[in-house]
């Protein structure tokens, strides 16, 4: 994707390069050298690109994640994985090195006349055809580079019934972009028929700015255009407002000290039983963002730049102040 052209609609007009930097939106080169490169240490990127790294990191820290049921390393271990799954009828099988929701797999219930898995669409899977996506997983068909993975097994999320309506067929997430401990900018990612149930912009699903502040929705886009209701469900996305929203930045804060990561972004999904819950970490997030919040990264990056005291602040401290210097709304 051109972000510095899909962020053209912002002023109403084309611009060069140079005028979008003026107006605050950070590029593909901006962030890669000046973010990427400079804040994120090479030897902690294992750490957010293998998922079971996070999840084991996450559990340390006291992070919530949701339940490993059980993880798959070989082609030997395929054979067992109804012993993995044991009891469990809900659950997410997805590749630890995969991106872009690429390979999940989620199962909503077993039939009790076939005894084949249920996806969320309803379509019915054998035990043969589970075994075989996991088979691809591992031989890494969804994975970064194509290099060997593994399968990792999780509980289902039951997403929060505040967005009933807001997604098809999938969980909603939240992505909260953090620099340096503080988050910038947020965007809900709500799946689509288009994009297969999964939470991904460049499939066709929707992103909705957020207010740091407020937790309130500021925009909503599909494939760059502003849209104003869910394309499937016909909801109001200008509605949309997630809860529990000063503990999901919360949470996302603390993936700074947890990974030592300075510049990150990070999922989470809103659990009806459990709140908040960190789904994973991204070393390298994508700058769509801008374009669902209408405004630039680069302002608020430099703001936290020039502050001196920023790393002898708490995760309190530093929501607080992302709140009161990045919200677009006001209570």
């Amino acid at each position: 994707m051109n972000i510095l052209k899909a962020l053209k609609d912002l002023k109403d007009r084309y611009a060069s390069p140079f005028e979008m930097t003026k107006d605050g939106i950070m590029g593909m080169n901006q962030r890669n050298v000046n973010y990427i490169s400079r804040y994120n240490r090479r030897d902690l990127y294992p750490l957010v690109d293998n998922k079971l790294l996070t999840k084991k990191i996450a559990l340390k820290n006291n992070v919530k994640t949701p339940v490993l049921i059980g993880s798959i390393e070989n082609q030997h271990q395929v054979s067992n994985v109804l012993e993995i799954i044991g009891d469990h009828k809900e659950f997410c099988i997805k590749p630890a090195h995969g991106s872009g929701g690429k390979g999940i797999l989620v199962i909503k219930d077993k039939s009790k006349t076939t005894g084949n898995f249920i996806k969320t669409s309803g379509q019915e899977i054998t035990e043969h055809e589970l075994k075989r996506h996991i088979t691809n997983i591992l031989a890494g068909l969804f994975s970064l580079g194509g290099k060997q993975d593994i399968a990792l097994i999780e509980d289902l999320i039951h997403f929060d019934n505040v967005f009933s309506g807001y997604s098809y067929d999938g969980v909603p997430d939240t992505r909260v972009i953090v620099f340096q401990g503080f988050p910038v900018m947020s965007m809900m990612r709500l799946s689509t028929s288009a994009s297969d149930g999964k939470a991904n912009l460049h499939q066709g699903a929707v992103g909705v700015g957020i207010c740091l502040n407020t937790g309130r929705a500021v925009r909503a886009v599909q494939h760059n255009e502003p849209i104003t209701i869910h394309p499937d469900t016909d909801k109001v996305l200008s509605e949309l407002r997630v809860p529990h929203w000063r503990e999901v930045l919360e949470l996302a804060s603390s993936c700074y000290d947890m990974s030592g990561l300075g510049y990150i972004g990070t999922d989470i999904v809103l659990d009806r039983d459990k709140g908040p819950m960190l789904l994973e970490l991204n070393a390298r997030p994508g700058l769509a963002i801008q374009i669902c919040n209408n405004a630039g990264l680069l302002p608020r990056l430099r703001l936290i730049e020039a502050m001196t005291k920023k790393h002898r602040l708490s995760v309190e401290q530093r929501v607080a102040f992302s709140m009161q210097h990045f919200g677009v709304f006001k209570d």
